[in-house]
C-alpha cells in the first residue's frame, strides 16, 4: 500500500479514538468521513471497509483496559483487599447490562452492516441520539444522584443496558445512549461514563471477535498494514480522548455534545447531501 492509504487508515483510526468514548458516535464520524472523503470501499470492497471499522475499535477498547486496568483486576477478584467486599461494582453488574445490546447485535449483526452503515442512517442517529441527550440533562438532572459506580444497582445495570441497544443503530452512540441512560436513571455523569466505558470492553471486543470470525478472508497481506495502522492510531488518541473526557464530563455534562451533533448533522446534510 501507498503512503496515502496507510495515512487514510491514520485517519480512520485518529476519528476512531477521539470519538468512540464522547458521546457523539465513532461509528457515525467514521462513516461520513469515509463516505465523504476518505472512500476505504474503493480499495477495501464494501464489507472488509465494514469489517475495518469495527476492527480498529479493539485499539480504543485496549486503551480503556489500559485506563480501567485496576478496576478490571478488581472487578476479576484479583485484588485480595477487596474480594468479597460489598458495595461496590461487580461483574455481574456488567453482564446484565450487556445482554441486551449483546443479544439484539448477534441476531441482527448482518442486517446492520448491510443496510445501516451509510451517511443517512448516520445523520438519523445523530439527531435522535442528540434529544435522548438533551431529555436527559433537563431530566436526570432533578433525580437523586447516584455519585460513583460502585452505587449501580443490578436494576439500573438492566435499564442502561436496555438503553444501550439504540446504540446498534449507526450514529446514535453506543457512550452516548449508556451515559444518558444512565443520567436518567439518576446516575452522576461520571458514574454513568464509568459505566459506560467498562461495559465497552466486552461487547466491543465480542463485536470485534466475530466480524473476524466471519470476515478473516478481508486480511489479506496487502491489507493487513492498513488495518495494523488504523488499531494502532485508534489505540494512542483513545488513551487521550478517555482521560480528557472523563475530566470533563461533570462540568459540561451532555447538552453541548448534542448540540454539536445536530450541528454536525445540519451541516452533512445541506452541504453534501
Amino acid at each position: 500500500m501507498d503512503f496515502i492509504t496507510l495515512l487514510k487508515a491514520v485517519i480512520l483510526g485518529l476519528v476512531e479514538g477521539l470519538t468512540e468514548f464522547a458521546p457523539v458516535s465513532s461509528t457515525g464520524h467514521m462513516i461520513i468521513v469515509d463516505d465523504m472523503w476518505l472512500q476505504s470501499e474503493a480499495f477495501l470492497g464494501k464489507f472488509a471497509a465494514n469489517t475495518f471499522k469495527i476492527v480498529i475499535q479493539l485499539g480504543s477498547i485496549l486503551a480503556v483496559v489500559v485506563v480501567f486496568r485496576n478496576r478490571f483486576i478488581d472487578l476479576l477478584g484479583l485484588k485480595k483487599e477487596t474480594r468479597g467486599q460489598g458495595g461496590r461494582l461487580r461483574l455481574t453488574h456488567v453482564i446484565v447490562g450487556l445482554i441486551p445490546a449483546g443479544v439484539l447485535g448477534v441476531l441482527f449483526e448482518d442486517y446492520i452492516d448491510e443496510n445501516l452503515f451509510s451517511t443517512e442512517t448516520v445523520l438519523i442517529g445523530l439527531v435522535v441520539g442528540a434529544f435522548l441527550m438533551i431529555a436527559a440533562d433537563l431530566i436526570g438532572g432533578r433525580k437523586r444522584k447516584v455519585e460513583t459506580v460502585d452505587q449501580i444497582t443490578y436494576g439500573q445495570a438492566l435499564s442502561i443496558g436496555l438503553i444501550q441497544c439504540l446504540s446498534l443503530w449507526p450514529g446514535f452512540s453506543r457512550s452516548g445512549s449508556t451515559i444518558s441512560g444512565g443520567v436518567l436513571l439518576g446516575l452522576s455523569h461520571r458514574a454513568a461514563a464509568d459505566f459506560t466505558f467498562i461495559m465497552a470492553v466486552p461487547i466491543m471486543f465480542g463485536a470485534s471477535l466475530i466480524s473476524l470470525t466471519k470476515n478473516w478472508q478481508y486480511f489479506t497481506p496487502d491489507a493487513f498494514p492498513f488495518f495494523a495502522i488504523g488499531f494502532i492510531s485508534a489505540f494512542v488518541f483513545a488513551l487521550f480522548s478517555i482521560k480528557f473526557f472523563l475530566k470533563l464530563i461533570n462540568r459540561v455534562k451532555l447538552i453541548p455534545f448534542a448540540i454539536y451533533r445536530i450541528v454536525l448533522a445540519a451541516v452533512i446534510y445541506f452541504v453534501f447531501l
